[in-house]
């Protein structure tokens, strides 16, 4: 009887408690929902300062035979990624074999040592490895991205395709085909019609920017396996190249490997291509192409715009953010929020070597052609006007807040490294960048807009159906309109030859 009357009491007293405690929580919930402070939802919270960028140091040295190595350990996972880059690329085309460069670096992995196009293939995939080929206007690259525990065989076969290609004639003639069917598709793509006609009359054909990095019809089918070994033996110089290592590897350790596979690579004389400057726009001229049936009309506007290595580059950056670098700029809240015109609107520009060009364009509705060119020329001419501090504190911080995606992953840190190489850019460069950015004003972005933005000095291509274009295009009277048919632009259709 007193043991149930004592677990009564026990019961009674811890409800008791329970209570006791649920009321006293629920006060102190109350109190603080009455002392609390609405929050202000007039204006959008500040965002913090963006954390510093605080990537390892860059190691150097050299290999036996010259060959310049560049080092960043990076042990989180064991994962390496190298770049191989040659100092050669689609500026040392010969006039007369446009696509020379591209063609070979396309060639260099469809056989190497004694595999062919298929067993190279296989030895990769096996190592769960990737390796991958392409020429850029001005250095051409050999990436490998492997898993480290697969490090010494994936290297090898790196090494094989970079020094001993084949160039087999039998995967010669299949990209080729395969090239001069991609010309056929361009004659029945508007923006692949605008994008040459873009950059033909920028720089013309006598410009290695003013051409298809493809190649043309002719060249294509004139292209020898000579020929592409003699581009490749006489870029592919360890004096003329150097090597770019990401991942969770050692200095000591690497560069034994290396010196295996590189050290009986020569050192060899090599001719640098020479530039002529291209010719600024100083008219404002329309080229139209006419594209009969089209729905939509391809708009490119641009002018030469400037290299890589310029002071004003914080500035442009920043500037074109707000102009058509962002879903938030200007052109397309314009074109596509405002007036539904397009999917999207975008502007850019190509930094390199040589000055690139500046582009601002869309993709539109037929029949509003006439009515996009006037809200493009709007704000080509608006952002030449003062940036409102809001404005220029909201591209600011999207330009600095996703600058660290750029070094997400090892190989888009090796990426970031090649533009550090070769424009020889600080080694604190990429720490530096977010403060950098931070620090433009609103009087440097419009010194950038009014140099480099001239509304009245620019190219406009437009591809679209002419009959249903023209009258609208001609009525602005922004400037000389000159037509072109497709065959103007690209040539005849291709013709593919037989096996």
């Amino acid at each position: 009887m007193k043991t149930i009357q004592s677990v009564i009491k026990i019961s009674y007293m811890y409800c008791k408690i329970l209570i006791t405690a649920s009321t006293l929580i629920g006060f102190l919930l109350v109190s603080s929902n009455a002392f609390a402070q609405h929050p202000d939802r007039s204006k959008l919270p500040e965002l913090p300062l963006p954390s510093p960028l605080n990537l390892p140091e860059v190691q150097k040295f050299e290999l036996s035979n010259g060959l310049k190595v560049f080092l960043m350990e990076k042990h989180d996972v064991p994962l390496v990624q190298m770049n191989l880059i040659i100092k050669a690329g689609i500026v040392n085309d010969p006039g007369d074999k446009s696509g020379l460069a591209s063609l070979t670096l396309d060639m260099m992995d469809e056989g190497a040592g004694d595999k062919d196009a298929l067993q190279l293939a296989d030895a990769i995939d096996f190592l769960g490895a990737r390796i991958s080929t392409n020429a850029g206007y001005h250095a051409s690259r050999i990436s490998l991205f492997t898993p480290y525990s697969k490090l010494n065989d994936a290297l090898k076969l790196f090494a094989e395709i970079a020094l001993h290609p084949t160039f087999p004639e039998k995967e010669l003639a299949r990209l080729k085909k395969e090239r001069l069917t991609t010309l056929m598709q361009w004659h029945d793509e508007p923006n692949a019609i605008a994008s040459v006609m873009f950059n033909k009359v920028l720089y013309g054909d006598d410009h290695p920017y003013g051409r298809p990095s493809l190649g043309n019809e002719n060249s294509i089918k004139e292209l020898s396996i000579d020929d592409l070994k003699k581009f490749h033996s006489g870029y592919f110089k360890p004096n003329n190249a150097y090597l770019i290592v990401v991942g969770s590897v050692k200095q000591s350790e690497v560069k034994q490997k290396l010196e295996k596979e590189f050290s009986k690579w020569k050192r060899a004389e090599v001719k640098q291509a020479k530039l002529t400057n291209a010719r600024q726009v100083t008219d404002r001229v329309i080229y139209l192409v006419d594209k009969p049936g089209a729905a939509q009309s391809v708009i490119s506007i641009g002018r030469i715009g400037v290299k890589r290595l310029t002071d004003d580059y914080n500035s442009i950056i920043v500037m074109n953010t707000i102009l058509g670098g962002s879903f938030s700029s200007r052109l397309n809240q314009n074109l596509r929020e405002q007036h539904g015109y397009t999917y999207g609107a975008r502007s850019s520009f190509a930094f390199r070597d040589e000055a690139g060009p500046f582009s601002a364009g869309a993709s539109v509705q037929t029949d509003v052609t006439d009515k996009a060119l006037v809200e493009f020329f709007n704000e080509l001419n608006a952002i030449r006007l003062p940036i409102s501090a809001e404005e220029l504190g909201k591209a600011k911080n999207y330009v600095a807040l996703g600058y660290p995606e750029n070094f997400q992953t090892i190989s888009r840190i090796a990426i970031q490294l090649e533009e550090m190489l070769q424009y020889s850019l600080p080694e604190n460069y990429f720490n530096n960048y977010m403060n950098d950015v931070l620090s433009v004003n609103a009087e440097q972005v419009h010194a950038a807009a009014d140099k480099y933005i001239q509304p009245v000095q620019v190219a406009i291509i437009i591809v679209g159906d002419r009959q249903k274009i023209e009258q609208g295009v001609k009525d602005l009277n922004l400037g000389e309109l000159k037509f072109y048919t497709i065959e103007d632009v690209l040539g005849k259709v291709p013709e593919l030859t037989a096996e």
